[in-house]
């Protein structure tokens, strides 16, 4: 099921899938969904790859329920919900000159029409196994995240790593499961010939990982996610997207995500390493 906020790219999406051979329906009423799904389930064409659009209209207090009813008679079920922050959404919105479909229940500006929706799809947002932030994505990066995710669907079931980097001062990330702080070790920044470069490039990794505290974090760290990573694909989770953040996301979160991607490959998983704010 793909869901969202209105604006953030359900669409797009929903077209990802498609390409990728998936068989998608688009704006069910909820009453439906139920039905269709067990259609689908003894169809050898659909049955194993169905995507179900869901919109943000009227419907919206129906779908986190039912996306409950529909995992308790389907073995994998999984909700990809879709978001921006509201400055993005707001923009977007101006330049299609289209109607938000809160504009109707909802009197105020289009930013706390945005922020109505925000908080009424809450409980739909909270049943997702995906959130995917498309605030700083293009179309053509949002595919590669579908593509990422979805492209070995029904190959068995496996949990999907993520690995982001972030910068505070850019905001917090929307789509991840687990942030650390790095704002804690000593900042390359503050070294003139470092601080044009990013944690991508040896000298900054080797200042940030040869500081004695960044040892004793990673190696702490390394054991808490070989700890629980496990008991993770044990309840049946699908995506799991950890992130590091300094100031700027330029040095030290940079290096540690990187670190990090290593140890998860060394416990067996291949995740996948975004850095958000390198470029900033």
């Amino acid at each position: 099921m793909i869901a969202g906020m209105s604006g953030a790219g359900r669409t797009v999406a929903a077209d990802n899938l498609e390409d990728l051979g998936w068989f998608v329906m688009d704006n069910l009423p909820p009453a439906l969904i139920p039905k269709v799904a067990e259609l689908a389930d003894g169809s050898s064409k659909a049955g194993d790859r169905l995507a179900l659009v869901v919109g943000s209209g009227r419907y919206h207090e129906e779908m986190a329920p039912l996306v409950g009813v529909l995992r308790s008679k389907f073995s994998r079920v999984e909700l990809v919900f879709l978001d921006a922050s509201t400055e993005v959404l707001v923009r977007r919105y101006k330049e299609t000159r289209r109607v938000h479909p809160f504009a109707a229940a909802e009197s105020g500006t289009l930013d706390e029409v945005v922020e109505a929706e925000r908080v009424a799809l809450e409980p739909l947002r909270a049943e997702a196994y995906l959130v995917i932030d498309t605030t700083d994505l293009n179309v053509h990066q949002l595919r590669d995240r579908m593509v990422d995710a979805f492209s070995d669907a029904g190959a068995g079931h496996s949990m999907q790593t993520t690995v982001t980097s972030f910068g505070y001062k850019h905001g917090l990330p929307l789509d991840v499961d687990m942030v650390f702080d790095c704002r804690f070790l000593p900042n390359p920044h503050w070294v003139e010939e470092l601080r044009p470069l990013t944690g991508l490039d040896e000298p900054v990794a080797a200042y940030v990982l040869e500081q004695p505290v960044t040892g004793a974090f990673l190696a702490r760290l390394e054991r808490l996610l070989a700890l629980i990573l496990p008991f993770f694909v044990q309840e049946g989770k699908s995506y799991l997207t950890i992130a590091f953040g300094c100031t700027g996301g330029r040095h030290r979160s940079v290096a540690i995500a990187e670190r990090m991607a290593e140890v998860l490959g060394q416990l067996g998983h291949a995740p996948a390493v975004i850095h958000r704010d390198v470029s900033k």
